[in-house]
C-alpha cells in the first residue's frame, strides 16, 4: 500500500514450553507487520505473572537480557497499531491486571464498536479503567462477573462484547485462544514440541517451526490447562461468518495461512482477476512494492505483459528523517519510492497497487513515473473503491477523507493523472478469493457492515486512536 493506513494487531501465544518467551518474542518478530507502535511479552511461572513492554518495535523493546528475564513455560505477547485509544505506553498490551479472581493478561486484535457504551456502563457500577484501549473491558466484565470459574465468567463477559476480538488470554490456570462470533480477525492454533501456540498469522509458527493445526473457529474458545490438554468450548454459535476480506488485499503477509487458506496463491489469483477485468496493451507491469507485488505477478501472467521493478523501495526509513534546506520535490515519497529510469522510459506501463485511500501519495508516483520517461500510466488496483471506513481492527479515515467515496472513477483519474485506472470488482475480488459462501466482510467496499450501528443500541459514539469520544452522525461514519 503506497499510502499509509493503520494496521491492527497480532497476538502469540505459547502454553507450556520451556522457552516460551523466546518463541513469544520470535512469533512477534515474525507478525511485526501488524503493528510498529508498541509491543509486549507476559510469562507466566509458579502462579505468578512479569511482564516486558514498550513503545515501538519488537527488536527494539526486547534483547537477549529482556527475554531472559520472562521465566515461565507459558506466554502471550502482542504488537500493536492503535485504532482505538492513543498512542502510549498505557495502552500497549498485553492488559495485564490483578482483580478478585486472580490476575488475567488479555491481548486483542480487532476492535470493539460498543466501547463507549460499555465502558459508561462499567465505570457507573464502580469499575475504573487505567487505559483508553477497548481491550480492558474484558477485565471489567470478568472482574464483575458472579461465575464460579473462569471459564464461565469469561462465557458470560464475551456474549456482552460486540466488534471484532480475536484475543489471547491466559491466568494462573489456562491459556486460551479466541475468536467472535463473526471471525473478523485471524487466529491460528499451532504446535510445537507438545506445546500450543496461538497466532495472528502462521508465519509465527513457521519462524519456530511450529506445525499449523487449524484455525480457531468463530464463536469459539480454545483452552489449555496447567497440564497442557486443550479443549474446545463454544461461547457463541456461529451464524455467519465475516471474515476481512482485506487480510487477503494487504494485510497478512503472502507465506502466511489465515482463515484456512493460503495467502500468496489468493493474492496472486486476485491480480489474475483484475487483469481479466481491465486488459490495456502495455509494455511492462510495475508492482508499487511491497505488498502489491504478489498481484503483480497474478496480473502479469493473465494478461502476458512481462513484469519488471521499476519502483525500488527504500526499507531503511526511520520514524524520522531530516529534510534537505533545499526544497525537493516530493521529498517524502522519494525518500520511499525511487522509480528505475531504464525500465519506465519511453514505455506504457501498468502500475499495480493494492488499495487508494486519500490518494496523495499514489499521485506523487504517478508523478515520479511520468518524471522517468514513461509514456503512458494505466493504474490497477486489486482492491475495490474504499468508499467507508472500517469499524473492525483497521485505522481509516472519515468518509469524507476517502477518495473512493467522494469522487467518480472519472474524476480520481483525473486527479491521479493517469491515462486510465481500474479497481476490482466487488463481485471479481470474491471470486478470487473463492468466497462461494458469502463468508467474507467487504464493507469497506459497499457499506454493508456485518455488526450494522444503529441509534437505538448506544452505538453512535466509539474512542478513537487518540483517545478521544467520536460521534459517528457528527464525523459522517454513520452506517445505518
Amino acid at each position: 500500500m503506497s499510502e499509509s493506513i493503520g494496521h491492527y494487531c497480532g497476538v502469540m501465544a505459547v502454553a507450556h514450553h520451556a522457552e516460551a518467551a523466546n518463541i513469544a518474542y520470535l512469533g512477534l518478530y515474525a507478525l511485526q507487520h501488524r503493528g510498529q507502535e508498541s509491543a509486549g511479552i507476559v510469562t507466566s511461572i509458579n502462579g505468578g505473572a512479569t511482564k516486558q513492554h514498550g513503545m515501538g518495535r519488537v527488536a527494539e523493546i526486547f534483547d537477549e537480557s529482556t527475554v531472559r528475564a520472562l521465566k515461565g513455560n507459558r506466554a502471550i505477547g502482542h504488537v500493536r497499531y492503535s485504532t482505538t485509544g492513543g498512542s502510549d505506553l498505557n495502552n500497549a498490551q498485553p492488559i495485564l491486571s490483578e482483580y478478585r479472581g486472580g490476575w488475567v493478561c488479555v491481548a486483542h486484535n480487532g476492535n470493539l464498536i460498543n466501547t463507549v457504551e460499555m465502558r459508561r456502563e462499567l465505570e457507573a457500577k464502580g469499575s475504573i479503567f487505567s487505559s483508553t484501549t477497548d481491550s480492558e473491558i474484558l477485565v471489567h466484565l470478568l472482574a464483575r462477573s458472579q461465575a464460579n470459574d473462569f471459564v464461565s465468567a469469561m462465557k458470560y463477559s464475551l456474549r456482552k462484547l460486540r466488534g471484532a476480538y480475536s484475543m489471547v488470554v491466559m491466568n494462573e490456570d489456562y491459556v486460551i485462544g479466541l475468536r467472535d462470533p463473526l471471525g473478523i480477525r485471524p487466529l491460528s492454533i499451532g504446535r510445537l514440541d507438545g506445546a500450543t501456540i496461538f497466532c495472528s498469522e502462521t508465519c509465527a509458527l513457521d519462524i519456530v517451526d511450529g506445525q499449523f493445526i487449524r484455525p480457531v473457529e468463530p464463536g469459539e474458545m480454545v483452552i489449555v490447562n496447567r497440564d497442557g490438554e486443550m479443549h474446545s468450548v463454544r461461547f457463541a454459535q456461529e451464524t455467519k461468518r465475516a471474515q476481512c476480506i482485506f487480510e487477503y488485499i494487504y494485510f497478512s503477509r503472502p507465506d502466511s495461512s489465515i482463515y484456512g487458506h493460503n495467502v500468496y496463491p489468493i493474492r496472486k489469483n486476485i491480480g489474475r482477476v483484475l487483469a481479466e477485468e481491465s486488459h490495456v496493451d502495455a509494455d511492462v507491469v510495475v508492482p508499487v512494492p511491497d505488498s502489491a507485488i504478489v498481484a503483480a505477478v497474478g496480473y502479469s501472467e493473465k494478461s502476458g505483459i512481462p513484469m519488471e521493478w521499476g519502483l525500488i523501495r527504500n526499507h531503511y526509513i526511520g520514524r524520522t528523517f531530516i529534510e534537505p534546506t533545499q526544497r525537493i520535490r516530493d521529498f517524502g515519497s522519494r525518500v520511499k519510492y525511487n522509480p528505475v529510469h531504464g525500465i519506465l522510459e519511453d514505455k506504457r506501463v501498468v502500475v499495480v497497487d493494492d488499495s487508494i485511500v486519500r490518494g496523495t501519495t499514489m499521485r506523487k508516483i504517478v508523478k515520479m513515473i511520468r518524471r522517468a520517461g514513461a509514456k503512458e500510466v494505466h493504474l490497477r488496483i486489486s482492491a475495490p473503491q474504499w468508499t467507508h471506513p472500517c469499524y473492525y481492527g483497521i485505522d481509516t479515515p472519515e468518509r469524507s477523507q476517502l477518495i473512493g467515496a467522494t469522487h467518480t472513477l472519472e474524476e480520481i483519474r483525473k486527479h491521479l493523472r493517469v491515462d486510465t485506472i481500474h479497481y476490482i470488482s466487488v463481485k471479481g475480488l470474491h471470486r478470487a478469493v473463492e468466497d462461494e459462501k458469502g463468508e467474507y466482510c467487504n464493507a469497506c467496499f459497499t457499506g454493508k457492515y456485518p455488526i450494522p450501528f444503529t441509534a437505538d443500541d448506544g452505538q453512535l459514539q466509539f474512542i478513537d486512536k487518540d483517545g478521544k469520544v467520536v460521534d459517528l452522525y457528527q464525523t459522517g461514519r454513520r452506517t445505518a
